[in-house]
């Protein structure tokens, strides 16, 4: 049997291309570097003692610091000034009628954005502190955002109420502690309350909550709904940016993962350039496979029992690819070969979860099990296994599942442990493989811009949907906080004196904020739509932003999830307690531009006249870049002179009034003849002559 399967001593190898030239350049380039430090070194021979003092002292002079104390307020005034500032450009999206804020961007496109977050993290003030007021109502929007993935915007409006009814009573001479500790308390029993009232949604519920997170997006809140349907509640769906004007769904059905086939020969189906096989058994090895003899016990059972067999593997070298590759060919095997995704400790779980999937072992020497010893034994199962050039696809035979659930049990706990949302995205992707099962919503716009800011609302309808899922929902459009504040008075009779009192009290107050800015941006009221609402009984009655009616918020859909509430609430209440319990104020001075030593002229001028002499002196390159390379051009053509015409690409260039544009059309056109400005100018020359 081992005659069966033909040697080969070489498959084939490349070249490196050597590197010697630009070796020579680097070593002298290198050598020029140290002339140049030596003649420095020498001749600022007389100024050595002067630079090292300058330098010691340096090394031990900390940062200078302004301390603002709190003694008039002017330190809580300025905190909350840019507390006010962030809340307000961050409030304007709050609400099925909010707005847009456009983020300027330096490179690129501006960006429009209705995410409370991502408006929040754009957001730099000048004054040091109220840059650091700004910089602690941020993180509620953070904190929020990493639980929930939604209500940022809440949380920010949430804080900012909580700060500016506590700040009233800490000027009136409150003491904060207490009145932190009475916050604490009160947010306490009534995220509890908040628990009791929530429910489980409902399937023809997802919809509703994914839209009113899209901004009533019904599009959104369908596709959503749609593709838990086919992956289930807790399976995996992903965001990727369409490339047409519409959203679409697909699913991916099995294990994906970003490694195709190691050689084409693998192929099957030749239009395709894919291989395909159904019941395929899988062999796992955690090192490089060097020599095709470890592989003729797991062969040869594989020929006798007429299966095809997949191999996945650290790397597998020409020797024994080219045993495979000739098999193959010959009709004697049915067999393919792939990289194992990831790197690292990556690769080796990446291995272990396919293992659990496929119900086969990894062989690793670690434990015992090395390749040449191994039989069909360890070998995985898969119902399908479909490979391309850049990607694999893998489809279990449904005989793992409990195996499978238990690993994405492990997975998600050490999601909760994760600190790094890139250890996160990670953890999630691992779990997206095992699931057996992606749904991938593709989101379609016509522009750049308008696709980033449709692509962030639905993440952000996305995230609620599995909030909602996670622990429920509640009445939306902010009436459940406003709410909330009906059971602050028999909260206040547990609290131990009167300025814990007056703490749940400023939370009563803070929890209207919200509803009342949705009103606001819907044109109304806020004040005259709190009082109509609290006026109901019923508490599903509220306010719906959208059509501007009070009805059933539940009955129409204007449903937010619990666990969004919750964070919002126990975030803006944590900033409120660390903001009031504030006295003093440490920011650093900022260091004063330097000005030029011996110049009478001031800063600005000197500034404005190095910027000057740069932009000629760019402007004067590009004009010898440009001669010379249309005299090559003229050289070229057998021409005695150059003709503009003839070079419109060149030509217009200097019609340019920005020398950055001018700059960029200049060097493009050289770039389509492989030039480039250090190559010298005869390169042009040179290059035709090569061609022709």
């Amino acid at each position: 049997m081992a005659s069966t399967f033909a040697g080969m001593s070489s498959v084939g190898s490349l070249a490196a291309p050597g590197s010697r030239v630009m070796d020579d350049k680097i070593v002298a380039s290198s050598s020029k570097l140290s002339s140049l430090a030596s003649i420095s070194s020498s001749s600022l021979g007389r100024r050595k003692n002067v630079v090292l003092r300058k330098t010691r002292s340096s090394q031990i002079t900390a940062a200078a610091k302004d301390l603002y104390f709190n003694k008039d307020g002017s330190a809580i005034k300025r905190l909350q000034s840019g507390v006010n500032k962030l809340a307000d450009i961050v409030g304007v999206t709050l609400g099925p009628k909010g707005r847009n804020v456009v983020l300027e961007s330096k490179y690129g496109s501006p960006k429009i954005v209705n995410d409370g977050v991502t408006v929040a993290k754009e957001v730099e003030l000048e004054d040091p502190v109220e840059n650091i007021g700004a910089k602690l109502v941020r993180q509620a929007a953070a904190k929020t955002n990493d639980l929930a993935g939604d209500g940022t915007t809440t949380s920010v409006v949430l804080a900012q109420g909580l700060i500016a009814e506590g700040v009233k009573v800490v000027a009136a001479g409150a003491n904060p502690v207490l009145i932190t500790r009475g916050i604490e308390k009160t947010t306490k029993a009534l995220v509890s309350e908040l628990k009791s009232i929530s429910k489980e949604v409902e399937d023809s519920e997802l919809a509703d909550v994914a839209a009113v997170s899209a901004g009533n997006n019904y599009e959104v809140g369908n596709m959503i709904a749609e593709a838990l349907s086919k992956v289930g509640r807790k399976g995996v769906v992903t965001l990727e940016e369409g490339k047409s004007a519409e959203n679409s769904l697909y699913v991916v059905e099995g294990m994906q993962f970003d490694r195709g086939y190691i050689s084409p020969y693998f192929v099957t189906d030749s239009e395709k350039m894919s291989v395909e096989y159904e019941n395929c058994k899988l062999l796992l090895v955690d090192k490089k496979i060097t020599n095709a003899r470890d592989l003729i016990n797991i062969l040869e059972d594989a020929v006798r029992g007429g299966y095809p067999v997949l191999i996945i593997a650290e790397d597998i070298e020409q020797e024994a690819l080219g045993t495979l590759v000739v098999n193959k060919l010959r009709g004697a095997l049915k067999v393919a070969a792939l990289k194992a995704p990831g790197f690292g400790e990556r690769k080796s779980q990446y291995l272990d979860d396919i293992a659990i999937l496929t119900g086969g072992t990894v062989i690793r020497e670690e434990i015992g099990l090395t390749l040449d010893k191994a039989d069909k034994e360890v070998l995985g199962h898969a119902a399908k296994v479909v490979l391309t050039k850049d990607s694999t696809t893998i489809v279990g035979d449904g005989s793992t599942q409990e195996a499978v659930n238990k690993r994405v049990a492990q997975i998600r706990n050490l999601i909760e442990a994760a600190e790094q949302d890139y250890e996160k995205e990670k953890l999630n992707e691992r779990i997206a493989k095992l699931s057996g099962g992606v749904a991938v919503i593709q989101v379609g716009a016509q522009t750049e811009t308008e696709l980033k800011e449709k692509k962030l609302r639905v993440e952000d309808a996305l995230n609620a949907t599995k909030a909602a899922v996670e622990e429920g929902i509640v009445v939306g459009g902010g009436c459940t906080l406003l709410r909330l504040a009906s059971k602050v008075d028999a909260i206040k009779e547990t609290l131990e004196n009167d300025e814990e009192k007056v703490g749940a009290d400023i939370v009563k107050r803070a929890l209207s904020y919200p509803l009342k800015l949705i009103a606001k941006n819907a044109g109304v009221n806020g004040s005259v739509v709190s009082e109509k609402v609290l006026s109901s009984d019923n508490p599903k009655y509220g306010y719906n932003a959208a059509t501007g009616q009070y009805e059933d918020l539940m009955a129409a859909g204007i449903i937010d999830p619990t666990k969004v509430v919750r964070c919002c609430l126990e975030h803006a209440a944590s900033v409120a307690k660390t903001f009031l319990m504030s006295d003093c104020v440490v920011v650093e001075i900022k260091e004063p531009e330097p000005v030029v030593a011996g110049n009478p002229m001031d800063n600005s001028v000197y500034k404005f006249a190095s910027a000057a002499l740069s932009e000629i002196y760019g402007s004067l390159l590009l004009l010898v870049i440009y001669v010379h390379s249309c005299t090559a051009f003229a050289r070229l053509l057998n021409k005695s002179s150059y003709e503009p015409g003839l070079f419109p690409f060149y030509f217009h260039s200097l019609h340019y009034s920005d020398p950055n544009s001018r700059k960029k059309h200049v060097l493009h056109a050289l770039k389509e003849l492989n030039f480039h400005p250090s190559h010298g100018f005869q390169q042009l020359t040179n290059l035709h002559v090569q061609r022709t």
